[in-house]
């Protein structure tokens, strides 16, 4: 039989512990339904799932049909846990998602969604409680298709083929050629997520049972898996007698009891060699054991002490982290005789286990902090934590999880150099855009700084969580970039790398304090209203009062939809509110859209308190060695006294360049042409005529130099900054003050000409950013590429991914001002010009122009 992993999601109370019943009831592992109200059901064992009848942590059960072996993951539906079922997406070859059919898609629905949608999950979907009164299939395949996705197919409709022919153009043609519709063909566009099929009935009373337990078997593919062995962690838990167990899925090869494991563990330098001593196939509580399991099958194993959720194994890739995060932090108040320190151990146990829980020690105070996502979590972790320890815990209101980032760029350094210890890092610190995280990277050269320095550093960058200089919250959406470096040949120890990175890191982040280029961030609910037309006016008035934004006003007869964003501080209660002045007729949902500038940034920082430069746990000064002694140099003076030069330096003129010396990287300059070409066909279709009329550079007899130089003076495409160039150039910047589209048309004339008298290549970037609704539009004008790009996307970011692609080029030059292109074109060993270098270039053109027509004229 073939080896399938099948998750089950849904909003809390969906009904989804009711079909996962009625599914193994069906297919004959269980031989008495059990039910949620009766609190015995086969999958929640828990005693706080039975008491509360919902979902706490994922279990499996494993059930066969006429095709297939399927492991079912069962998830939790309430919002509180949603991380517990975000984990199982990354092992699960398809996804059961179960919608309500007395409440429709609801906003835990639309988080699922999207996280289906994330990890690219092949997803059937059933709607249950259809047994309920007024239950519409129409009603509901509208709902479907309106706020999920129009691929929504109900597969008991009679006209069901012409609905999933529509989904795919090759196979509407074979459908109006044959009449007719293969299961490969279904399957296919199941797992390529262009179909998703739809089965109506009722979990409770076994209707549509059989349909979709056949749609499985019909419709889904047998996955390939390669040789050799990898797996997925995905769930970290103990048995009864405190064996950890580690869940995985095999996603290559096969494991054996006893197979060795080399892995790395967080934080650690050296990698852990541990062996399986057993594996075990859970359904429900009990387990079997088995000598090994292949590829496909999932199995919790113990043996392995040091692993985590999400971490990859064996060569089963890179190690992944969730998407859905905590946004309440709260102080964990322990019972009198309880020592915080001793006790952080028994809750690190805890925190293995549950993904969105995230225990942290607060050095000044002493004290105790939870990472929690609502109410809800909080009850079952103080009740786990007596289950556990014995110990009665309460956690206090909570606040708000607040996030930095950076708007600048800056060179941290680091030094740590006490007698017999040597170290120095040099870091740059940029922004990303928002819900990119944080990102590290190194560009050092391997001639002055070893290639394991290196990776060392990058290690000591990603095991611990760098916090901000305004509130010493976390740091987000920020590139960490190793520049250089130095080491000792004698005195260097590994841990001296590990002080001065953690210093460099904060010693780039309080010059950007220092700039005002820091930034608090905030956590965003996106938020659905549906209430009565006579209470729009009211809803209107509290989501403003409430810093909210609305994006859309939907009307049906009777009812209003508002929808839109706003801080979670501001509107994490305002569910009661609208249950009342509706008089319960209103539906308030929201989820968690990411982290946004905070409405009331000063405020908070000044609630906080918080000194950085008082924060000795991440420091910003440097140790630097004297006559035998270490002494401490403040973080403002660490650049009187490092070792290495500066790689990011301020250019002498008034537009603040930033020059940053690159590793230069050679390349073959043909293969690099054929490469550039292929790019600019694919960004603005076939040339009309030859891109690049470069003529042979042969090396003379003399010397590489001339060569070098002939290389540097043929680069034959610019990309350009089109508004730093206007805001750049006094002429222009004057104009815009008054007629943007003007200065955007006269730039274009002028790069026109300079494009004709040199034959450069030329493409100017003007950003749409903040124009509602923009798309990416490209088009050629006078032989100049002109690129205007999507909404919500900055010139920057277009030109990074372009320069990313083109790679090491000596014939491409950036030209702009900003620093953040020019960091990424020496990323990418390309060429830079500041704005105001460029305005010479084209000033000497015209005034060779100038000396040409003067000359034929006087002819």
């Amino acid at each position: 039989m073939k080896n399938k992993v099948i998750g089950i999601l849904a909003h809390v109370d969906a009904g989804k512990t009711t079909l996962s019943e009625a599914l193994l009831y069906t297919t004959g592992k269980i031989r008495k339904l059990g039910r949620v109200d009766k609190r015995d059901t086969f999958l929640d064992t828990h005693e706080l799932e039975r008491e509360r009848g919902i979902t706490i942590f994922s279990k499996q059960a494993i059930m066969e049909t006429r095709e297939n072996r399927i492991t079912l993951l069962d998830t939790p539906g309430h919002i509180d846990f949603s991380a517990e079922a975000e984990r199982t997406l990354s092992v699960i070859d398809y996804a059961i998602l179960v919608i309500s059919g007395s409440e429709g898609v609801q906003a835990h629905t639309e988080t699922l969604w999207h996280l289906l949608e994330r990890y690219s999950v092949p997803t059937f979907i059933f709607i249950t409680k259809m047994d309920m009164p007024y239950c519409s299939k129409k009603a509901a395949m509208d709902d479907l298709t309106m706020n999920l996705d129009p691929s929504c197919v109900d597969f008991s409709d009679e006209d069901a083929f012409e609905h999933i022919a529509m989904r795919d153009e090759e196979l509407l043609e074979k459908y109006l050629s044959d009449g007719d519709i293969s299961d490969g063909d279904i399957g296919r566009l199941i797992y390529e997520r262009k179909l998703f099929p739809c089965f109506f009935g009722s979990g409770l009373k076994l209707e549509g049972i059989e349909a979709l337990i056949e749609a499985i078997d019909r419709y889904t593919l047998e996955k390939e898996y390669p040789e050799e062995f990898s797996a997925r962690v995905y769930k970290i838990g103990h048995d009864k007698n405190g064996t950890k167990l580690t869940y995985l899925k095999v996603t290559g090869g096969k494991l054996d009891v006893r197979q060795t494991i080399l892995y790395r563990a967080p934080g650690e330098e050296e990698e852990t060699e541990e062996k399986i001593t057993a594996i075990r196939l859970y359904s429900g509580i009990k387990f079997d054991t088995a000598e090994n399991v292949g590829a496909g099958e999932v199995c919790a194993v113990t043996g392995l002490t040091k692993t985590f959720t999400g971490q990859a194994l064996g060569a089963g890739g890179t190690d992944s982290e969730p998407y859905l995060e905590p946004v309440l932090n709260y102080r964990v108040l322990l019972p009198d005789d309880v020592d915080p320190r001793t006790f952080m151990q028994k809750l690190k146990t805890i925190e293995e286990e549950e993904p969105l829980l995230r225990i942290t020690y607060n050095e000044r105070f002493g004290d105790i902090h939870a990472q929690l996502m609502g109410e809800v979590q909080c009850e079952v972790i103080t009740s786990l934590v007596k289950d556990r320890t014995g110990a009665d815990i309460t956690l206090d209101d909570g606040r708000i999880m607040y996030k930095e980032t950076i708007t600048g760029i800056a060179e941290g350094v680091g030094h740590f150099e006490p007698l017999r210890h040597y170290s120095e890092v040099h870091l740059i610190l940029e922004p990303l855009e928002r819900g990119k995280g944080v990102i590290f990277d190194t560009i050092a050269d391997e001639d002055h700084l070893e290639k394991n320095w290196q990776r060392l550093i990058l290690t000591h960058l990603e095991e611990k969580q760098h916090t901000g200089t305004l509130t010493g919250s976390p740091i987000t959406d920020m590139k960490i970039t190793v520049v250089s470096g130095k080491a000792h040949i004698k005195h260097t120890q590994s841990g001296d790398f590990r002080e001065s990175t953690y210093r460099a890191v904060r010693n780039g982040l309080m010059q950007l304090r220092e700039m005002g280029k820091c930034v608090l961030l905030e956590p965003y609910y996106i938020f659905r209203l549906e209430l009565p037309g006579e209470c729009v006016g009211r809803a209107i008035s509290d989501i403003i009062a409430k810093h909210g934004t609305f994006d859309e006003h939907e009307t049906v007869p009777g009812t209003s939809v508002l929808t839109g964003r706003a801080p979670v501080a501001c509107i994490s209660d305002y569910a009661k509110e609208v249950a009342s002045y509706t008089r319960g007729r209103g539906k308030f949902s929201c989820r968690v859209e990411g982290y946004f500038p905070c409405h009331n940034a000063d405020k908070v920082i000044e609630s906080y308190c918080y000194d950085p430069v008082s924060d000795v746990a991440n420091t910003a000064d440097s140790v630097f060695c004297s006559h035998g002694a270490g002494f401490i140099v403040p973080w403002d003076k660490v650049t009187e006294y490092m070792h290495l030069e500066a790689s990011l330096k301020p250019d002498k003129t008034e537009d603040d360049e930033i020059i940053v010396k690159p590793k230069v990287i050679k390349k073959n300059i043909d293969a690099e042409e054929k490469e550039l070409q292929a790019i600019m066909e694919r960004e603005f279709g076939p040339a009309k005529h030859r891109v690049y009329d470069r003529t042979e550079i042969k090396p003379s007899s003399s010397s590489r130099e001339k060569e070098e130089k002939a290389k540097k003076e043929k680069s034959l495409l610019y990309i350009i900054d089109g508004y730093n160039v206007i805001h750049a150039w006094d002429e222009l910047a004057y104009l815009a003050e008054t007629d943007l589209e003007n200065a955007r048309k006269h730039l274009c004339d002028i790069l026109s000409n300079y494009r004709a008298f040199t034959k450069k290549e030329m493409i100017v970037v003007f950003d749409a950013y903040n124009v509602k609704g923009a798309v990416e539009r490209k088009y050629e004008q006078n032989g100049l590429k002109i690129v205007y790009t999507k909404e919500g996307e900055l010139a920057d970011v277009y030109i990074g991914k372009l320069l990313g692609e083109i790679g090491k080029n000596y014939f491409v030059r950036a030209v702009t001002s900003d620093g953040l292109i020019q960091l990424r074109a020496v990323a990418s060993g390309i060429l830079r010009m500041s704005a105001r270098e460029f305005r010479e270039e084209v000033l000497a053109a015209d005034h060779e122009i100038k000396e040409i027509l003067d000359k034929l004229n006087r002819k």
